[in-house]
């Protein structure tokens, strides 16, 4: 097993911490072990690209209808062959 050391823990954090192991009936060491392992072992959500981010944030909004203009055709490219 390893260890691990907290320095400079705010004093008011260390305070909650010794009462919800006491309400837990645990020692601090294992109330800290419990919340790490409870924290690290829920799924993390999957992270949306930007689309996905972005999609969310309108749909409720509404709709957004874009007149998209019509494209020319493609010139011919030029010749260098002279």
């Amino acid at each position: 097993m390893t260890s691990l050391t907290i320095r400079r823990m705010d004093e008011g954090l260390k305070q909650r911490l010794r009462l919800r192991a006491a309400q837990h009936g645990r020692s601090m060491e294992e109330e800290v072990r419990v919340i790490l392992k409870t924290a690290l072992s829920a799924e993390e959500p999957a992270r949306l690209n930007l689309a996905e981010s972005i999609r969310r944030q309108i749909v409720p909004i509404g709709s957004v209808e874009l007149v998209l203009e019509p494209r020319e055709a493609i010139r011919r490219p030029p010749k260098f062959d002279k």
